[in-house]
């Protein structure tokens, strides 16, 4: 039986249609996609599912008794609540459960009877509901939810009234995802997290949530690797396809050329329909004509294909940009630190004309520093950096404080398209045209700036920015406010095929456009540290991954080595480490020495491979446990090596 079922949905704000007999079925567990362009429809499809809006006309269903979750762009709080107390506010019901049952236990103690064969049902009912809502294990949840999505255990006491937006938009999904409704939905939940959090969020959606979920997200790698089935909304209806945001863009290219042969093979009937009418209409065959005439418009009323939604492909070539020196960025030893923080350290680079660099890390890690470092907008703390010759540097910032609301997409895009001695030559037409590759169609090239979305915006300043011949752009955080469509034009605009023979400085969260923009990384790890990877984000991936396998597996068979030679001769063992009853090393032999070296060197290491796997970050006990561990073996360790050394040495 399906969780959630929608019949010929049609709703309407004034005379712009939005959604037109929409129809929609959801199994329970299942895991949805929703696609289409900005305003298409996605978030009022949302709310007439949760109640929000009545449809104007349909039949929505959910599955009695099963529960709605919604993320809200702005989810509301108790400002007085610390970080964590709103996180638990998920197990409010688990809660009154507890102080239900409390109670009767309370009154078990005196009843006798019927009324104690009551209280002890209830008492079952309830011990039930508690193992199903989570039973005792919640504390575990909420720290590995709060962990995975970015939230350090320093933060967990900060009030509510001092997050900041993007920290609240994350306490807002680590709620709902703890609250573990029946059917989960998500609008653009990556909103706000970096690629670790969107990692795991990946995982839990994929591997361990077990209800449903439809979700709305612009972040094409995760629709890969979470859903098993889209569903797009466009001109207000709805059109599914299985598989993964692959699979679908592979189908709706295929459905768009047939389409797109339908429509022609029907426009070359109706134009040899309209040169017949037009020839013959006046003459001897006037009432075939006529005939003629009057079945083409009930041909057209009833049997016209409407005119296909172009492809996603980006039919224009950037202009020519002027040769920048060889070298554009070289930077030894370049470190910068605010205070005690570092936020990278003895960097080496060299970044060569026409590469494609990317950069990656944690929020608040430093990425925009370090480009704003590596351009000399800041002084570095330590080491050096040159710029190269004859650059010509287009910087894309996550702020437009610099548009003028009263001019014209179509303007702004000219007005920015200008030659090396800084004055436009564009004609209109060719404003026109970048703006119609940037998604603006006649109509919205006529818009002013200040009507635009957060969205146009971005979209119209990208247009601008890489039509101005830049043999330098720095991108930082594109697509934030992009929707898929978009993002894959730009994406477009920055491939060897466009033409661009220019330098790509990309700092992104959008693991998609890193992966198919960037031939070269700089990962910074958030705590000072910054390395440079010579390929892909999925070649990236993969090793880092195949790395952190190598090293568990390494730990655990010298784990189990270890393991295996001591447990036979537990006696044996425990003389090797006090022999005489001494817990002195400079009383042990050298065997009994070398044998409790290696094996406290191997459960270290043991330990160190737990620490290298990223899932042990989200269980905030578990790492301090293993931590605390490693302190402790490391402690014992010191005395002993160094007794080693001493006596090698002699």
């Amino acid at each position: 039986m399906p969780l959630l079922t929608l019949v010929n949905v049609s709703h309407a704000y004034g005379s712009s249609i939005v959604l037109d007999g929409a129809t929609l079925s959801i199994e329970p567990g299942e895991k949805v996609g929703m696609v289409g362009r900005n305003g298409c429809g996605k978030t009022t499809l949302m709310k007439v599912i949760l109640g929000q809006i009545k449809p104007d006309s349909g039949q929505v269903q959910l599955q009695r008794g099963a529960r709605a979750g919604y993320l809200s762009q702005d989810p509301s709080f108790d400002p007085q609540d610390t970080l964590r107390d709103a996180a638990e506010g998920a197990f409010a019901e688990l809660h009154r459960l507890h102080v239900e049952l409390h109670q009767v236990y309370h009154d078990m103690a005196e009843a006798q009877g019927d009324d104690l064969k009551r209280l002890m049902r209830r008492q079952a009912e309830l011990d039930a509901a508690i193992e199903a809502a989570g039973g005792y294990a919640i504390d575990h949840k909420i720290d590995a939810t709060l962990h995975g999505l970015g939230f350090t255990d320093d933060q967990f006491t900060l009030k509510v009234a001092n997050l900041s937006g993007g920290q609240k938009g994350r306490l807002g999904l680590a709620r709902l995802l703890l609250e573990e409704p029946d059917l989960l939905l998500l609008d653009e939940p990556t909103n706000h997290l970096d690629i670790a959090g969107r990692e795991w969020l990946e995982n839990f959606l994929a591997n361990e949530y077990h209800g449903a979920v439809l979700m709305v997200s612009h972040d094409r790698w995760m629709l890969d690797r979470v859903v098993d089935r889209i569903i797009e909304i466009e001109v207000g209806s709805v059109r599914e396809y299985p598989g993964n945001y692959e699979k679908y863009i592979e189908l709706r290219r295929e459905r768009q050329l047939t389409h797109s042969r339908v429509y022609e093979k029907q426009q070359d009937k109706i134009r040899q329909e309209e040169a017949f009418i037009r020839r013959y209409k006046a003459g001897q065959r006037a009432r075939q004509a006529k005939g003629r005439e009057t079945r083409l418009d009930r041909y057209k009323r009833d049997e016209l294909i409407d005119r296909p939604i172009e492809l996603d492909v980006m039919n224009l070539r950037l202009p020519k940009v002027e040769r920048s020196g060889d070298l554009v960025v070289v930077a030894e030893g370049l470190t910068k630190r605010y205070d005690d923080k570092v936020l990278f350290e003895n960097l080496d680079l060299v970044i060569e004309r026409g590469e494609r660099i990317g950069i990656i890390g944690p929020n608040g890690a430093g990425k925009t520093t370090l480009v704003r470092t590596m351009l000399g907008e800041i002084e570095p703390s330590a080491g050096a950096v040159r710029i190269g010759s004859r650059l010509n540097v287009g910087y894309y910032r996550q702020l437009h404080d610099h548009l003028e609301p009263t001019m014209l997409v179509w303007e702004y895009i000219r007005s920015r398209i200008v030659g090396p001695d800084g004055v436009s030559r564009a004609s209109e037409q060719q404003a026109r045209d970048m703006a119609g590759a940037f998604l603006f169609s006649g109509g919205d090239q006529e818009k002013a700036l200040g009507d635009l979305s957060g969205g146009e915006r971005s979209r119209c300043v990208l247009a601008g920015l890489i039509g101005s011949a830049h043999n330098l752009l720095v991108l930082d955080e594109p697509t934030n406010h992009l929707d898929i469509p978009s993002s894959e034009r730009l994406e477009q605009a920055l491939s060897r095929d466009s033409g661009y023979e220019g330098t790509v400085i990309l700092i992104t969260h959008d693991r998609a456009l890193l992966d198919s923009s960037c031939e070269r990384l700089i990962i910074l790890d958030g705590h000072g540290g910054a390395t440079v990877f010579d390929g892909t984000y999925s070649e990236w991936v993969e090793k880092r991954d195949a790395a952190a396998r190598a090293e568990r597996d390494r730990a655990e068979k010298a784990a189990r080595k270890s393991a295996s030679r001591s447990s036979p001769a537990p006696a044996a063992a425990s003389t090797a480490r006090r022999p005489g009853k001494s817990d002195d090393p400079e009383s042990w032999s050298m065997e009994q020495l070398e044998s409790r070296i290696e094996e406290l060197e191997n459960r270290i290491r043991a330990i160190d491979a737990q620490l290298l796997d990223p899932d042990v970050y989200t269980d905030g006990r578990k790492c301090r446990a293993l931590q605390s561990q490693r302190d402790e073996l490391a402690s014992q360790l010191e005395p002993l090596e160094f007794e080693w050394s001493r006596r090698a040495a002699e």
